[in-house]
């Protein structure tokens, strides 16, 4: 019984990186070495019209073989080699020529990672455009910032959407700068399996390259096979990228809070018990997601310490933990993306809350201005007693002013605003030199 995961636990679950996504890159880097083979003046004109399908591959066989062989390659090429004698005769021999299991699945899940980070790269950069419109729309916004979960100080919601933006494009361009090759380099590494078959010490590097060529992946020029920070350089770029959302998302769901309810996610999410209630449910999901990433980095970053030419598990247990990687960044991405295009702010809410307990959240820029003046202590002191004697009905400027023999202290957000105009514009200046960037590399 073949089992497939449809996402009856996994509410974001997407097609792409499932079984069929990685099934169809092993088979496609299969159909490549062959044609590498061809290309490099190896193989008979005819293996290039050698078929090889998916379609036609008993996914039941495979299962158990990989069960009972440790990894799926070995009964998918015995299928593949049967398909390929079916097209031509003596065409089996120039399936898998040369390769081992771990040169077919690493390069095939670098394939299918590199089609993930273009869909995770695409999310990103929308992403990234909606937070720098928020940014710029509402850099005036004052809102009451908040450490160690109680209000601080005004900032405005422009300086806050502007730190997201930061966040995304330090993800995006770790992301973007991940270099993803094939692996081709036989049982143990050396490829001589394809010197003796190609006749030349050169043979290798010349297949390697032609099949790094026909999949569109990089030639690392080297084997990889034991030697894993090029898996382990992706696992944390997903990470990075999966934990920077993680903090937008839960920035949301705080300030999304009932009695907060400075922002809202859109339509939200309905409750099957509570009918008044409207979730913010993408955010959630983002969440979850980057609370998940960080148990997939650990497996990944444990299986550098591999033994031997190919380690017993530690290579195994990559595989799972870099494709839940891989998902929950495209998943996270496309959903950040989706809830930040539709994120609603309250103004007025925000500005009421800054002005909430009296106005005792400008009183760090009250100690700021009385200290030339005063001096730090005697500056703290006055305004500990404004806060003390701040009331319903005797807001805090009134009582500083009292404390101060009718001295007002400017509690306007103009210094605030003027920070602001700085923190947002230079994030705004980092994105669009960005975004020229990449396109000139295009």
């Amino acid at each position: 019984m073949r089992v497939r995961d449809w996402g009856l636990l996994d509410p974001l679950a997407t097609p792409g990186v499932d079984d069929d996504a990685v099934l169809a890159a092993l088979v496609e880097v299969e159909r490549a070495l062959m044609l590498a083979w061809h290309d490099i003046g190896e193989a008979p004109h005819w293996v290039a019209n050698v078929s090889v399908e998916v379609s036609h591959l008993d996914l039941e066989r495979i299962s158990r073989g990989n069960r009972e062989g440790g990894n799926p390659v070995i009964p998918l090429v015995a299928q593949l080699r049967d398909q390929a004698e079916a097209s031509h005769a003596g065409a089996g021999d120039w399936v898998h020529r040369g390769a081992t299991s771990q040169d077919i699945l690493d390069t095939g899940l670098m394939l299918v990672a590199t089609r993930a980070l273009g869909l995770v790269s695409g999310s990103l950069a929308d992403a990234a455009a909606r937070l720098a419109a928020l940014a710029d729309q509402h850099r005036h916004s004052l809102m009451v910032g908040r450490t160690l979960t109680q209000h601080a100080a005004p900032l405005t919601f422009g300086v806050k959407a502007a730190s997201w933006l930061d966040g995304v494009e330090a993800a995006r361009s770790c992301l973007d700068s991940l270099t993803l090759p094939v692996q081709l380099a036989g049982a143990v590494g050396t490829g001589t399996a394809f010197a003796d078959l190609g006749g030349s010490a050169e043979s290798g590097a010349r297949l390697r390259a032609a099949l790094a060529a026909r999949l569109g992946l990089a030639d690392p020029e080297r084997s990889w096979q034991a030697e894993r920070s090029i898996v382990a350089s992706l696992a944390a770029a997903l990470s990075l990228v999966i934990g920077t959302l993680g903090r937008v998302a839960t920035d949301v769901l705080v300030l999304a809070r009932s009695e907060i309810g400075e922002l809202s996610e859109g339509s939200g999410g309905s409750s099957s018990a509570m009918p008044q209630k409207r979730n913010p449910t993408a955010a959630v999901l983002v969440r979850s997601a980057a609370l998940q990433a960080p148990g997939h980095l650990s497996t990944v970053f444990s299986s550098l310490a591999a033994e031997d030419e190919r380690p017993a598990g530690a290579w195994h247990a990559e595989w799972l933990a870099l494709r839940s990687l891989l998902r929950l960044a495209v998943e996270s991405s496309d959903t950040t993306a989706t809830f930040l295009s539709a994120l609603s702010v309250d103004t007025e809410r925000m500005r009421a809350t800054v002005d909430s307990d009296g106005g005792i959240a400008w009183a760090e820029h009250a100690v700021s201005q009385l200290v030339p003046d005063l001096g730090r202590a005697a500056a703290g002191t006055v305004v500990a007693r404004a806060i003390e004697l701040s009331t319903a009905d005797l807001s805090f400027g009134a009582a500083l002013a009292a404390e101060l023999d009718g001295r007002v202290v400017d509690l306007s957000p103009g210094s605030v605003n003027a920070t602001a105009d700085l923190i947002v514009d230079a994030a705004l200046s980092r994105y669009h030199a960005s975004r020229h960037h990449t396109r000139s590399a295009r």
